[in-house]
C-alpha cells in the first residue's frame, strides 16, 4: 500500500490493516499488536525518512506492506527513501516526548530489523506470531515454586 508522507496516510493504512487482518481470520490481540506496529513504523518513517523517490522532506510516499505467511507469522513493513540515521531503538528519559517507538515494536513482535534497498530505501520490518498473544504470554510464565505447606508450621490451628 501506498500511503502519503503524513500523518493522514498512517490513520488510512492503519484501518485498512485492521481491515483486512480481521477479514484474514487473525485474532483480534494480533490485529491490536499489528495496527500498533505499523503506526509506530510509519510515524518514524514520516518523522525521520525522507519520501520514495524524492530528496526532501515534505509531499511523497512512503510503501507499507502486510502478510501471513503459511507458518503463521504476520510481517509488517514500511519502507521510505531512508534518512540521517538508522533506526535503533533510544534510550528516552521518563518524561520525553517521544522515542520509544521502536522499544514498543521490540515488546511485541518477535523480531524485527532493517533492511536497505536500492537507491537509499530503508525497509523496517517486524514479525509477530498469529497465534494469541495472551496465551502465548501465559505459556511463558511460570507461577513461582515455592512450598507453603512448611511456611506456617509453627501456629497452632
Amino acid at each position: 500500500m501506498d500511503v502519503s508522507h503524513g500523518p493522514a496516510g498512517v490513520g488510512e493504512a492503519r484501518h485498512r490493516m485492521r481491515e483486512q487482518l480481521r477479514i484474514s481470520g487473525v485474532s483480534e490481540s494480533i490485529v491490536d499488536d499489528a495496527v500498533l506496529i505499523l503506526s509506530e513504523l510509519l510515524s518514524n518513517a514520516c518523522r525521520h525518512g525522507r519520501p520514495l523517490g524524492t530528496r526532501e522532506i515534505g509531499d511523497g510516499g512512503i510503501h507499507a506492506s502486510w502478510r501471513v505467511d503459511k507458518a503463521g507469522r504476520l510481517t509488517v513493513e514500511v519502507t521510505d527513501g531512508g534518512g540521517p540515521t538508522r533506526p535503533i531503538p533510544a534510550k528516552p528519559s521518563v518524561t520525553a516526548r517521544g522515542g520509544r517507538g521502536l522499544n514498543i515494536i521490540s515488546a511485541l513482535a518477535q523480531d524485527w530489523g532493517v533492511r536497505d534497498g536500492a537507491a537509499g530505501e530503508v525497509t523496517v520490518w517486524a514479525t509477530v506470531a498469529c497465534g494469541t498473544r495472551h496465551e502465548d504470554f501465559a505459556t511463558r510464565v511460570a507461577s513461582p515454586a515455592i512450598d507453603f505447606s512448611t511456611a506456617f508450621g509453627d501456629l497452632d490451628p
